[in-house]
């Protein structure tokens, strides 16, 4: 089976930008995002929240900045560290990438009352 090559970019060049107008963003990066506000706001720096999720400061960087693509128990562990739980992250992420404002319904909510 044939490969399609791509085009290499020049060592000078960088990647264009995600998530610019009509480009949807990543979810690690609006997750990293995300993240960063969180333990922002708490007022901590990087290697106290990763001390408590067990992760090194440079992957919960590395996280911060879009760049990994952590698995569910890599984010459910910095959510714990957050005191938030991986439910409100996951919408705070979700508002995000809609464009909502934060607090507001993500959308159609799919809960309904037993009659």
């Amino acid at each position: 089976m044939a490969e399609i090559a791509r085009p290499l970019m020049p060592a000078d060049e960088t990647p264009p930008e995600r998530g610019g107008p009509g480009q949807e963003p990543l979810w690690r990066e609006a997750l990293g995002e995300c993240l960063r506000r969180l333990r922002t706001e708490r007022g901590e720096i990087l290697v106290e929240t990763a001390r408590r999720a067990g992760v090194s400061p440079q992957y919960l960087s590395e996280m911060e900045r879009g760049i990994k693509e952590p698995s569910s128990e890599m984010i459910a562990a910095v959510a714990g560290a957050l005191d938030v739980t991986l439910a409100d992250l996951t919408l705070a992420v979700t508002t995000t990438l809609l464009g909502a404002p934060a607090g507001a319904p993500a959308g159609p909510t799919a809960y309904a009352l037993a009659a």
